[in-house]
């Protein structure tokens, strides 16, 4: 078996484990996560570009497919068979969690495989240091061109001025009357939501056991729920280019994106 090896310097955050829900059954792409990208299985372009961060201790693929787990253990990685019946990635990511003695978790979701090290890091770093008083959550947050800010599927988060958020929609936030008879002189700035989270382990656990609220129910977003039990959410500022594999449509634009960051695949 081959095994996937990156080394670095800088200490591991041994308390901190990065997990990737990775489930075959999607509804809008069957397959998605082992669909090839350059002729390499999605989640191994997602395992590799998280393996490659300082700060986690330990990177975990959890999926209820044992064609999953054997290609992510046949290239190295670790991965973990869960339950089939799971809500959410979230319920999924706090199965395997709960096994294990990390004070944070960070979830990724296996459809982003343009995800490095130094991304994860970046939202990884705010629990360095932190005594579990000031952090709860984190997630990562990038400049939305306002062209895009009607767009359902780009979800659009508003923050406050201590970089929590107040609050996710898909519908564009903050509202913007574009009228000739407002005050404001210049758009407002949308930022984008990246579904990339960093939990405090209680705040994780607390959260799985949570009942969808309205608000969740209503703009079909987990993060929500959050909110709605005045959980706060940190909110990471990023330039880093996100393309995640939603359709088959979607494939080669990423594609194109992995040979413009100069891979070439298998």
């Amino acid at each position: 078996m081959r095994t996937a090896r990156y080394f670095s310097i800088i200490p591991l955050m041994t308390n901190l484990a990065l997990i990737i829900p990775a489930r075959k059954g999607s509804k809008r792409f069957p397959g998605k996560v082992i669909h090839p990208i350059l002729g390499k299985p999605l989640i191994l372009w997602v395992v590799e570009g998280a393996s490659r961060s300082n700060l986690a201790g330990k990177v975990i693929v959890a999926t209820d497919d044992e064609g999953i787990v054997r290609i992510v253990r046949d290239a190295g990685f670790e991965a973990e068979m869960t339950r089939d019946d799971h809500l959410s990635g979230t319920d999924r990511v706090w199965e395997v969690a709960a096994k294990l003695d990390a004070d944070w978790i960070v979830n990724l979701q296996g459809d982003e495989p343009l995800v490095t090290g130094d991304v994860i890091d970046s939202l990884a770093d705010i629990a360095q240091g932190d005594d579990g008083s000031g952090i709860e959550m984190a997630t990562l947050v990038r400049p939305l061109d306002p062209v895009d800010a009607n767009n359902p599927n780009r979800v659009k988060v508003v923050i406050d001025r201590h970089e929590n958020a107040l609050y996710f929609s898909r519908s564009p936030i903050p509202y913007n009357p574009a009228s000739k008879s407002t005050a404001i002189t210049r758009a407002p700035e949308y930022f984008l939501h990246i579904g990339i989270y960093l939990y405090r382990r209680d705040i994780l656990k607390k959260f799985v056991g949570l009942e969808q609220g309205v608000l969740e129910k209503t703009e079909r977003l987990e993060q929500l729920r959050a909110l709605e039990n005045g959980i706060k959410i940190r909110c990471i500022k990023t330039g880093h280019e996100f393309l995640g594999v939603d359709t088959p449509v979607d494939v080669p634009a990423v594609e194109a994106a992995l040979r413009a960051k100069g891979f070439k695949g298998e």
